[in-house]
Formats: structure tokens, C-alpha cells, sequence
């Protein structure tokens, strides 16, 4: 049986990477302007294997510092968002809050980059 693909959404990555990062816009110093979308180590939904990234419904904003902060420093979405004194689940919660709510904010704004 073959695996199934992750979902891939070059949109709602444009729209993630369009928000502030995640860790600044809580109140901490901001570090970099240019916003990545990281995609989750433990994923909302859906599998992430060796080498596989989470699927795309599974990304939030994090700038160049507090991405390459969890990756080289920290390890876990966890060690990192506790470090600032935040839910250890923020980032699956915030991930699924900006997949699931894009679809009520586009009738809001037609610019919107989704």
C-alpha cells in the first residue's frame, strides 16, 4: 500500500508567512523581520515522517530567529514555546486555528494571499 502524499498549499504557506511570528507578536523582542513557515514537528493532522515534512496544513509564522532558535537549540515545538512561558501545544493549536479559520476571513478581503 502506497503512503498517502502530504497536502501541499503554496497559498495558505504565502498567507502564513505573510503573519507575524509567532514568539515576537506574543510580546517578545523581535529579532527579524523575514517570516518563515515552519511546519510542525508533531503535526495537528496528518503523519511526518523520517526526512518528510508535516503536510502544509501543519505550518505557523516564526521568524529566521525563533525558527533557527527551535531547530538548533530547543529540538520541539514544546521545549521552545515553553521556554517563553506558553502552552506546550501552542503551535498545534495556533496551526489549526490559521488552516481552519482562512475560509471565514476571505470573504473579509479579496487581497488576501488565499
Amino acid at each position: 500500500m502506497k503512503k498517502a502524499r502530504p497536502s501541499r498549499n503554496p497559498k495558505h504557506l504565502a498567507y502564513v508567512r505573510s503573519l507575524p511570528c509567532s514568539i515576537c507578536k506574543a510580546g517578545f523582542l523581535s529579532h527579524h523581520r523575514t517570516v518563515q513557515a515552519h511546519h510542525l514537528l508533531k503535526p495537528w493532522i496528518g503523519t511526518r515522517g523520517m526526512s518528510m515534512k508535516a503536510d502544509d496544513r501543519n505550518v505557523i509564522p516564526l521568524c529566521l530567529h525563533h525558527h533557527h532558535l527551535l531547530h538548533s537549540k530547543y529540538g520541539s515545538e514544546k521545549a521552545l514555546f515553553t521556554k517563553y512561558g506558553m502552552q506546550e501545544n501552542f503551535a498545534k493549536l495556533y496551526a489549526q486555528e490559521l488552516w481552519e479559520n482562512k475560509e471565514s476571513l476571505l470573504h473579509i478581503d479579496d487581497d488576501l494571499p488565499f
